[in-house]
């Protein structure tokens, strides 16, 4: 036993010797010379506490919205998740967001009552965030923006940062509380994130000797899709929709909401000179879009042509497809969207940017490739 007891004593590592164990312990820090003991505890890492949440009784999803949460079987699930990370304030990490961006996508509403998607371009810090319930957003409307000159004080607006290259993605929606000049200070109503699902990753660069009046000078305007306006949309990988919901009630959970749609090239699928249908996969389960369409059917959305920085703004009515054979022929589509085309506002070269190649978002890689 005691020759036993000799071996075991010479298998004991001591302090000099890298074990599995304490190379765990020591890849916290940087290794002390001076210390030679093996009983050395780390402190445990302590999490950091959960922001708060909704922090009203009143739900943070008004009635259109429920009712399709209702419709497909999640009603109770988005409720939790609502309550838990829909805010009525900017945390810190997205005021930081936002004000590294270059661009911002916007819904708002025109003097006519159309919801339109439109973008806003400016130098890194051209949103701001004076306090967490304030957003400030500077920067010029591009050619052919439909909701120049429709921003008012008291106006909704839905706001969504998004970094491609990043994939990363916030939501903001508010009230217009102040205008100067092209600027717009927004009183935040509703804040949360979004995942990285379906967005593609491309970088942007600005174009330095950019021609804002040849771009407006080319703005066309139509009630039909032209074989150019059909081309953009069927090669699309993005696109971006605003929607409203029911402004006669000044509820928290009411306003204007722009959201990003992403897929592989002809996700989208064009019908005719005045119709085009869209997938809708599989997201948090909040429906904000489908559950503004159900209160009310007008959505305004951009395209982007990003080789060559064309702009595609759609006003339409929508149709939710619930069922059916159209919707068994987009694979992994939950439901669909039928657009009827009311507007188009086709403005080439509008954005100023050139972009990298695209990297299809994770969900769409197999696909790409095969």
């Amino acid at each position: 036993m005691a020759g036993a007891r000799r071996s075991a004593a010479r298998l004991r590592p001591h302090a000099h010797v890298r074990t599995r164990r304490d190379c765990r312990i020591r890849s916290h820090r940087p290794e002390d010379p001076k210390e030679h003991t093996m009983n050395t505890v780390m402190p445990a890492r302590t999490a950091p506490a959960p922001l708060p949440g909704w922090d009203l009784d009143e739900a943070p999803f008004h009635t259109g919205e429920t009712a399709v949460q209702t419709r497909a079987g999640v009603r109770e699930k988005a409720e939790i998740g609502g309550r838990r990370g829909i805010r009525r304030y900017l945390p810190d990490q997205h005021r930081q967001f936002f004000g590294q961006l270059p661009f911002m996508v916007l819904g708002g509403i025109d003097a006519h009552g159309q919801p339109w998607a439109t973008l806003r371009v400016g130098a890194p810090g051209f949103v701001s965030t004076p306090d967490a319930t304030t957003l400030r957003i500077a920067g010029e409307a591009l050619a052919g923006d439909p909701l120049d000159g429709s921003w008012h004080a008291g106006a909704a607006l839905g706001g969504l940062g998004i970094e491609p290259p990043t994939r990363r993605r916030n939501r903001v929606n508010g009230v217009v509380t102040a205008i100067d000049g092209d600027g717009l200070t927004v009183e935040v109503r509703q804040s949360f994130g979004n995942c990285a699902k379906y967005i593609q990753s491309r970088t942007p660069t600005r174009i330095e000797a950019f021609d804002a009046a040849a771009a407006r000078a080319g703005t066309r305007l139509s009630t039909t899709l032209d074989a150019s306006d059909r081309g953009l949309i069927e090669r699309s990988d993005t696109y971006f929709i605003a929607t409203r919901g029911s402004l006669a009630d000044d509820g928290p959970s009411q306003g204007v909401d722009v959201s990003h749609r992403g897929g592989l090239p002809g996700f989208v699928r064009v019908e005719d000179e005045n119709t085009f249908v869209a997938p809708d996969y599989r997201g948090n389960q909040f429906f904000n879009t489908l559950g503004n369409l159900a209160v009310d059917p007008r959505a305004g959305l951009v395209f982007i042509d990003f080789e060559h920085g064309d702009l595609l703004y759609v006003a339409a009515h929508a149709e939710i497809v619930w069922e059916g054979a159209l919707l068994e022929a987009f694979a992994s589509a939950e439901r669909l969207v039928r657009f009827k085309v009311d507007e188009v506002r086709s403005s080439p070269g509008a954005l100023p940017f050139r972009w990298s190649d695209v990297e299809y978002a994770p969900q769409w890689r197999t696909a790409a490739v095969g």
